[in-house]
């Protein structure tokens, strides 16, 4: 099956996680805007399906309008472009679908969605290893992934899990995220490992993968993706900001270097 760009868009990287509970939609939301915020042309695809959390993430619930018989706008917030299911099909509608409907959706959303020029395409996948990520991966050519986990035994089992497929698939580890890797107590300021200490980095070196940094677990993140105020929005200044500024300048030097290995493609028209 012959790998198709995405026409205008530079980079498409993917977000995912071997496990859900991770934080995965909470990066991928903060790192999109991080980008955008620091000057560059990003889009924002929500590919979880089953549980699209974008819509609310964002504090957007409009539908998006089709501006022809196959081409759909996707919504925009701070600069950033969407597309999710949750747009499509919002509230508390279970999406039942079998793997074939799948792909047919996600292929149009890469395909029919006009996301115009983009420097970045994040792509929120759906948590494990299933038909979403290998339908991306075989249609589609993906500069690198980004694997989230905690630092829990559990979680870096299932992370474990996720570098391996991208690898069988042959889609390049940009890096892990440790999400959630450690409680600063309000009062004292002492960093309080809830989950563990250290796991994330010491299997990232285990299996040769570049570690990208440890994100806090902070009530304020998790308030801001409730309300619709995602913690990047606060600035690169601010103390829950900074943790996905630095994550996006991680990401950032990778990309230079994949992309210095592998000329990225652009998709143009005839």
């Amino acid at each position: 099956m012959p790998q198709v760009p995405v026409h205008g868009v530079r980079h498409l990287i993917a977000v995912g996680s071997g496990k859900g509970g991770v934080g995965k939609t909470t990066v991928a939301v903060n790192l999109a805007l991080a980008l955008q915020l620091s000057g560059n042309r990003v889009g924002l695809l929500d590919a979880d399906v089953y549980g699209p959390n974008v819509p609310r993430m964002m504090g957007l619930q409009e539908a998006p309008q089709a501006v022809g018989p196959n081409e759909i706008l996707p919504l925009e917030k701070h600069g950033l472009k969407l597309m999710s299911m949750g747009f499509l099909s919002p509230g508390d509608r279970p999406i039942i679908w079998r793997g074939p409907m799948l792909h047919s959706v996600i292929q149009q959303f890469l395909r029919n969605v006009v996301w115009g020029e983009l420097d970045y395409l994040i792509i929120d996948l759906p948590p494990g290893t299933g038909d979403v990520s290998l339908s991306l991966a075989q249609t589609t050519p993906i500069t690198g992934a980004i694997v989230v986990t905690t630092p829990s035994d559990v979680s870096l089992e299932d992370a474990r899990k996720a570098v391996l497929m991208f690898r069988q698939l042959r889609v390049e580890l940009l890096g892990m995220v440790e999400n959630m890797s450690y409680l600063i107590a309000q009062k004292s300021g002492e960093h309080v490992d809830v989950f563990g200490c250290g796991g994330g980095r010491r299997t990232a070196q285990e299996m040769s993968v570049p570690f990208l940094g440890e994100l806090p677990l902070m009530p304020e993140i998790r308030e801001g993706g409730d309300s619709g105020r995602p913690s990047a929005l606060a600035g690169k200044d601010s103390s829950v900001g900074r943790p996905f500024y630095e994550l996006a300048e991680r990401v950032l030097e990778r990309v230079e270097e994949v992309a210095g290995q592998k000329r990225p493609t652009i998709a143009v028209e005839d």
